[in-house]
């Protein structure tokens, strides 16, 4: 079922099994994005690097087996924040001009409007000027890179227009410091705040993007590894761990933590085997290879395969959600309308979402329809679109690819020749789907 004119009234659906007291006392609201970490990073899904605090944040939580992002990150971000696919806004791959219109609705200007303070402790990347960045869609407060990702001391971006990023409130500063530790101490910060209302905080971590330099306190959790990818690697992810631990307990001490609700995410798949001393960013950076895995998912960033989109996620909130698998897909649109709902937040015009309210789901009380899922690869160059169990898979100049996520999650064998019909069908429905690509596109 497409979503369109009635969309929005499902955002205001509350648990049944929600109390009078749960739907008066809204959470607040911690999403904490990584970049560029792979399904097969972490430990709950087998990986080789430390990640102790996601691990124990892991078995507190829902934990999302088939989350989706987008292939890269601008798009990601698009989503989340606007509860629609990326190609409704013509951003497909990392942009630095300007994504949205001005009069957009994201999700900060919602739980703003139902009386949220919100922050954004991290990296913007969906208009690289100050003028564009996020006080300009519903951020009281912002701080990190307004373009992408930055270096590990100097926090500039790609040499050109953008590289000078980093900025408090819309004025670019300097400060000395690592990137992870920097954004990591200005969330705490903002949790420490004391406030009448509920928050929301938004935490995108530049890690584990290139180009990556770790200190040696974290280098050294990996001194026994030979491969200085392995090495360099492995320390920014688990430095990174360490600043969501830090975040978690920071909340705890505030007594915050029961009331709140914890979303981990990662923007795309790993990036395989690119090399991190990229010449676009200044200065000299430890050469290497990096060594991200998907686990046994097909692809990396920047492809349309699961390896590229499926990423890990969790969800926690030990006042409202126990503690369990889940394997129905979500797509990262969701969590605006999810979110709108349990904030109490009901929109007064139609806001052309395409993601769903989960919260149903998330609680195990339903399980969610078939829907369809879309992503628009860079460029525009790639895309797919689920339905159920089944994805297609459509590539420039190659034909159409075809398979059964359920039985195949691998994605080894393409069903297109042997399944015609629904072949047929996912690419007459792909067709309406991309009817209202790049409406709201800034002109």
């Amino acid at each position: 079922m497409l979503r369109h004119s009635i969309a929005f009234l499902v955002a205001a659906v509350v648990s049944p099994l929600a109390t009078a007291s749960e739907r008066t006392k809204t959470p607040n609201v911690v999403i904490i994005m990584a970049d560029d970490l792979g399904y097969g990073d972490v430990g709950w899904h087998g990986g080789p690097y430390r990640t102790p605090s996601l691990d124990k944040l892991a078995k507190d939580s829902v934990r999302l087996e088939q989350h989706y992002s987008l292939p890269v990150c601008s798009p990601t971000r698009s989503s989340l924040l606007s509860g629609r696919f990326n190609s409704r806004f013509g951003c497909t791959n990392p942009q630095n001009p300007r994504v949205f219109p001005f009069d957009t609705v994201t999700l900060a200007v919602a739980l703003k409007s139902v009386g949220y303070e919100t922050a954004l402790c991290g990296k913007w990347h969906l208009g690289s000027k100050p003028e564009w960045g996020p006080q300009k869609f519903g951020f009281d407060h912002s701080y990190g890179s307004l373009a992408g990702g930055v270096t590990s001391y100097t926090h500039v971006y790609k040499t050109g227009e953008f590289a000078k990023t980093w900025h408090r409130n819309g004025k670019l500063i300097e400060e000395e410091g690592h990137v992870t530790d920097l954004l990591t101490a200005e969330a705490v910060q903002f949790i420490q705040k004391k406030r009448a209302g509920p928050f929301f905080l938004y935490v995108p971590y530049t890690a584990v993007h290139l180009p990556i330099d770790e200190p040696k306190e974290w280098l050294d959790l990996y001194a026994k590894e030979p491969d200085l990818g392995v090495r360099q690697y492995g320390a920014c992810v688990s430095h990174m761990d360490d600043g969501v631990g830090k975040i978690l307990a920071a909340l705890d001490k505030a007594g915050a933590r029961a009331n709140t609700l914890v979303v981990f995410l990662s923007d795309n798949g790993g990036s395989t085997d690119t090399q991190n001393n990229d010449p676009q960013y200044a200065g000299k950076h430890p050469e290497f290879k990096i060594p991200a895995r998907n686990g046994a998912l097909r692809g990396k960033k920047g492809q349309v395969y699961e390896g590229g989109i499926r990423t890990p996620a969790l969800v926690s909130w030990p006042g409202g959600l126990k503690p369990r698998d889940e394997h129905s897909p979500v797509h990262v649109a969701d969590w605006f309308p999810t979110l709108a709902g349990l904030a109490g937040y009901n929109p007064t015009v139609d806001l052309k979402w395409d993601g769903f309210d989960r919260w149903p789901m998330l609680t195990g009380t339903a399980k969610p329809e078939p829907c369809v899922l879309y992503w628009l690869g860079p460029g525009g160059n790639s895309l797919a679109l689920r339905k159920g169990d089944l994805v297609l898979i459509r590539q420039n100049k190659k034909p159409d690819e075809l398979y059964d996520l359920v039985a195949d999650p691998g994605q080894k064998t393409d069903l297109a020749a042997k399944r015609p019909g629904a072949l047929n069908e996912l690419t007459s429905l792909l067709a309406k789907v991309r009817e209202r690509d790049n409406d709201a596109k800034v002109k």
